[in-house]
């Protein structure tokens, strides 16, 4: 479910500091419930891949690095340490010190910080620099659950052209199947409670 911007901007996230200069673009409850310690379990489904998305929005993907891949848009000098640097390099020591998280199996994301109940990735490309945030947080009724806010800085006029031009198949398309995969990838990694 998409949730308004203040889910995000509200709770003191350490990625504030980190990517003050990045526009918020969405923020997603994830159909995970857990308990108040299940964060690391979510990081690593979202960290393994947990499958590709299936159908349209998978097709749209494949669409996506394929374009990218003629037009050069994911070579490595559009990327972290090239076109822009990574964001490690803002993070305060105690962050720094501290395991980053899983790295992605499959994504081109690369693993920023992880702390009790944040955890936060990045990737760069020649149209945007941006973050993928995962805050566990509780849901109103006892338990906790997954929040994903997604963080851009577009490359240029491009890279805003790109982001509007996506949105509707964002929304319409690729957030709905990517809330069932993950929702999911959740229910078979836990056991039942019923």
């Amino acid at each position: 479910m998409k949730l308004p911007d203040t889910s995000h901007t509200s709770r003191p996230w350490r990625i504030h500091e980190i990517a003050h200069d990045f526009r918020l673009e969405d923020v997603w409850a994830l159909p995970t419930p857990g308990g108040p310690d299940d964060l690391p379990k979510l990081v690593e489904q979202m960290a393994s891949g947990g499958g590709d998305l299936p159908g349209v929005a998978g097709v749209l993907f494949g669409i996506r690095w394929k374009l990218g891949k003629l037009l050069g848009w994911d070579r490595k000098g559009a990327g972290l340490g090239a076109r822009v640097p990574t964001l490690r390099d803002r993070l305060p020591d105690d962050l720094r010190d501290r395991p980053y998280g899983p790295d992605f199996r499959s994504l081109p994301f690369r693993p920023l910080y992880m702390t009790g109940d944040e955890w936060a990735a990045e990737l760069a490309n020649r149209t945007v620099h941006g973050v993928m945030h995962i805050g566990w947080v509780p849901d109103g009724s006892g338990g906790y659950r997954g929040q994903m806010a997604v963080l851009v800085k577009p490359n240029g006029l491009f890279g805003k052209l790109y982001m509007a031009a996506i949105l509707p198949f964002r929304y319409v398309i690729v957030y709905p199947a990517l809330m069932r995969l993950i929702g999911r990838g959740w229910r078979t990694r836990q056991p039942s409670t019923g």
